[in-house]
């Protein structure tokens, strides 16, 4: 018999009695409506576990300064100058695994707005790209600051809400200006809150300001006359007290040009020849990414900083290889439960396939007996059965495959838990529900094609 003749009397004898094949097709319905859906739900899930992990920081890498030592004794990571805003740019245009970077410049000191002040836990001084590396890309009021903010040393920063909670008690603070290290910055907007991270240490409890206003205004690194003119203020009171030698022709000279003050100081800047910035902030593409990028950072450093082959690495590069770590086992516990229940459940629905197709066997045994009196060969009969069992979970994977879908689509609905739909699992799906048809059919239909077709013809 042909394959179409074959399905066309498989489909025959399954219509005789529809409401038994839509009974047998229940456990397959059920069992893969169950699997898309726990699918649905976990992977839902699991991206939302991971892109909570990622904003902790899961994808991030941090590259620090080399480290300094004098005498023998190392002053640990950080303490030398290495890092350059040419570095964070070489980073970001030969590294392809990096997503995104941000230079970062660290101040610690005093904010003041009024008669409130707080030292917040962290002021960086960055770039618009920060934001994109650490995922927090919400703002809660106002708008981030630009690069032309940061080309243009502006004094504007945005605030955590920490902050805002202790400096402004209640109001708006966009707009107003807020003093640091009495040096006044305009607020241009909020953060979003973001809450603890996985150490304890509040994440909104920040400043954040271009990174060439915090150095140049803030760190300190800039050149001004104020020390010039402290030491000339001091040679003045000293050659005023000291004796007359031949030594100092014009005792107690002044200085020509007025001194600048502290407030014009702050104002004009003279920016050092050499910037160094404090750390970069590096974002991979993805957690599988990370290896790649520390790899292509480490070639583009050691390029830049001409170090030879067997030198040391006058930077340091870390990763959050643990948080990556739990990520990994994460997912794979959970798609290892929803593999081992979706195995259960469509291995019942198998049983149940191939106990009915035995009882189906049993009821016809007089209609194999007279097709093989006809000229039926085993493997005609071994095909239609087989053929009927295969139809019967197709059907009810396809039934089982929209009942899943529709219920994770109601439990996002009402209890509001996040699914991801899995095209993954819709195909796999159906090839486990050919395979249980195949599988759990093959016995009934080797049994019908066993059987003797004069037995067959006497049989009751």
């Amino acid at each position: 018999m042909k394959i179409h003749r074959i399905l066309r009397t498989a489909l025959q004898a399954l219509q005789r009695n529809p409401m038994r094949a839509m009974l047998t097709t229940l456990g397959i319905v059920i069992g893969v409506g169950a699997v898309i859906a726990m699918m649905e739900i976990g992977n839902g899930s699991s991206a939302a576990v991971q892109k909570s992990i990622a904003s902790m920081g899961a994808n991030t890498i941090l590259v620090l300064p080399g480290t300094a030592a004098s005498g023998g004794v190392s002053f640990g990571f950080g303490t030398s100058i290495t890092l350059t805003p040419q570095d964070y740019e070489a980073i970001l245009r030969e590294c392809p695994a990096v997503s995104s970077a941000a230079p970062v410049v660290r101040a610690r000191t005093q904010v003041v707005y009024g008669n409130h002040n707080w030292v917040p836990n962290t002021i960086f001084g960055t770039t618009p790209s920060f934001l994109e590396v650490r995922n927090w890309t919400d703002m809660a009021d106002g708008e981030f600051f630009t690069e032309r903010d940061v080309l243009n040393a502006n004094k504007v920063c945005v605030l955590g809400q920490t902050i805002v909670r202790e400096l402004f008690q209640g109001e708006s603070p966009v707009g107003k200006e807020i003093r640091i290290k009495n040096i006044s910055f305009r607020v241009v907007g909020v953060l979003a809150s973001k809450g603890a991270n996985m150490m304890g240490m509040d994440q909104d409890d920040i400043v954040l300001a271009p990174w060439t206003t915090i150095k140049y205004r803030v760190a300190g690194s800039m050149l001004t006359s104020t020390n010039q003119s402290s030491s000339s203020t001091t040679s003045s009171s000293d050659t005023s007290t000291s004796v007359n030698t031949l030594n100092t022709l014009y005792p107690g000279q002044t200085s020509l040009y007025p001194a600048q003050s502290t407030t014009q100081a702050a104002d004009n800047p003279i920016s050092v020849r050499f910037t160094y910035i404090d750390q970069i902030l590096v974002n991979a593409a993805s957690s599988s990414e990370i290896p790649a990028a520390i790899r292509q950072i480490t070639a583009t450093l050691r390029e830049r900083h001409h170090i030879r082959e067997n030198e040391d690495d006058d930077f340091n590069i870390r990763d959050m290889t643990e948080m990556t770590k739990m990520l990994t086992s994460t997912t794979s516990l959970m798609t290892n439960l929803l593999l081992c229940v979706a195995l259960i459940s469509l291995l019942v629905g198998g049983v149940g396939i191939m106990n009915i197709m035995l009882v189906s066997v049993t009821e016809r045994t007089r209609e194999i007996g007279l097709r093989m009196a006809v000229g039926a060969r085993a493997r005609d009969i071994l095909r239609q059965f087989l053929v009927e069992s295969v139809v019967l979970c197709l059907v009810g994977g396809g039934v089982g495959i929209l009942l899943g879908h529709g219920g994770s689509y109601l439990v996002q609905m009402f209890l509001h838990w996040p699914i991801q739909n899995s095209p993954g699992a819709i195909a796999a799906a159906v090839i486990v529900s050919a395979g249980v048809g195949i599988i759990f059919g093959y016995y009934p239909a080797w049994r019908a094609s066993r059987l003797d077709p004069i037995e067959a013809l006497r049989y009751e």
